[in-house]
């Protein structure tokens, strides 16, 4: 059976919202001559962050893979899949911000980076640790959940004053 898991909400709607409020503003204030340029820039924008923001991971009985969308494929980031047999440890490495990252590492010696920003994270190590017998108690969410949320809420009070400093 195939498990899909998608980034978690408050991640993707933190960066969206984010990408929102940095950029709304810029349609108002450009010149006459530009406005329909940077509203087209502001529409592309918004769509490549949307589809940056759409990668995920799925499970299935032999294998784990990490799919991107085309938009991520074209800024590097690549899709992978590796099967369960193949992998022999996890590796945490410290991160400047004093969390840690995680990584799969093959029998090839080839290094995966564990997604730690999806939905279902306990279900989805439960798996891991199933399929690879392997100890995942160290890994955890990369940052506090409230960090992405505390971003969205100042996101979206940056919006509501743009749109209302622009209407008033």
């Amino acid at each position: 059976m195939i498990e899909k898991f998608k980034p978690l909400f408050f991640v993707k709607s933190s960066l969206i919202s984010l990408y929102l409020a940095l950029t709304i503003p810029v349609p108002f204030i450009s010149s006459e001559d530009l406005k329909i340029f940077s509203i087209f820039l502001f529409v592309f924008g918004l769509f490549l962050i949307i589809n940056i923001t759409n990668d995920y991971v799925n499970t299935c009985d032999k294998k784990i893979f990490y799919q991107t969308s085309f938009v991520s494929k074209i800024f590097g980031k690549k899709k992978w899949e590796i099967y369960w047999k193949d992998i022999k440890l996890i590796k945490s490495l410290p991160t400047s911000q004093g969390s840690k990252v995680h990584y799969f590492i093959t029998k090839n010696n080839e290094s995966f980076l564990i997604p730690q920003r999806i939905e279902d994270l306990d279900k989805f190590l439960l798996i891991v640790e199933n399929k690879t017998k392997l100890n995942v108690n160290q890994i955890s969410y990369i940052s506090p959940l409230w960090t992405y949320k505390l971003l969205t809420y100042l996101s979206i009070f940056m919006i509501i004053g743009e749109i209302l400093a622009f209407t008033i």
